[in-house]
């Protein structure tokens, strides 16, 4: 069975009376996106209702991003997301108690500006494919119902991060600082490998491992 069959089946098995919340997590260029969509293709495909969002839908404008320095590892790590209204819009109207009413992004990252979207209701039984950096972050963590971690090194996420305009392909360029070890500082503060209900090594992005 291959991993996103595996985790597809996992989250279905879930209790349904409610909004079940999936995080795909992982380094910069680990391939969040790609698992999260083939993730959310297959719930389809099985009858689910999926609400497909990334956080990318909920960063922050550059002046805030980069108030630390455009440099910075801890900027990188601590700023760059608007976690406020992330909960407030999208993950709190999602959760069990709330409306349903949620919006999936305030800013579009392409443009770097701030995007108006409508409300939207999620149906009762609707399942919340979410993928990001930092998702099991401490505040966030407990808005998970079940959450992935993708295994990528370094050497492997980097070039292929800068594949879409995210640093330098050479690991070892200063201009990769931010990033590394922001996402070193996010793992030893909240250990995601350990927090994520699974851990996938997917470094093959055709051929992901399940390891636990």
């Amino acid at each position: 069975m291959r991993p996103c069959q595996h985790v597809a089946e996992a989250v279905l098995a879930l209790p349904a009376h409610r909004v079940r919340r999936v995080a795909v997590d992982g380094v910069d260029g680990a391939g969040k996106t790609h698992f999260a969509d083939a993730l959310g293709m297959e719930l389809s495909a099985r009858g689910a209702t999926v609400i497909r969002v990334s956080a990318d839908g909920f960063l922050n404008p550059p002046r805030t991003r980069h108030r630390r320095g455009r440099d910075s590892p801890e900027g990188f790590y601590r700023d760059s997301f608007d976690y406020g209204r992330m909960v407030r819009l999208l993950l709190d109207p999602l959760s069990p108690g709330g409306n349903g009413e949620y919006i999936r992004e305030v800013y579009d990252v392409r443009r770097e500006r701030e995007v108006r979207r409508l409300p939207e209701l999620a149906q009762d039984d609707a399942i919340l494919v979410f993928d990001g950096i930092f998702t099991h972050r401490d505040e966030l963590r407990r808005y998970w119902d079940y959450s992935v971690w993708l295994e990528v090194p370094f050497d492997i996420s980097i070039p292929r991060a800068a594949q879409r305009g995210v640093g330098n392909p050479d690991p070892r360029s200063p201009k990769n600082r931010r990033y590394i070890d922001g996402q070193k500082l996010y793992m030893a503060e909240c250990h995601p490998r350990e927090r994520a209900t699974v851990v996938i090594d997917n470094a093959d992005l055709t051929n992901p491992v399940l390891l636990t």
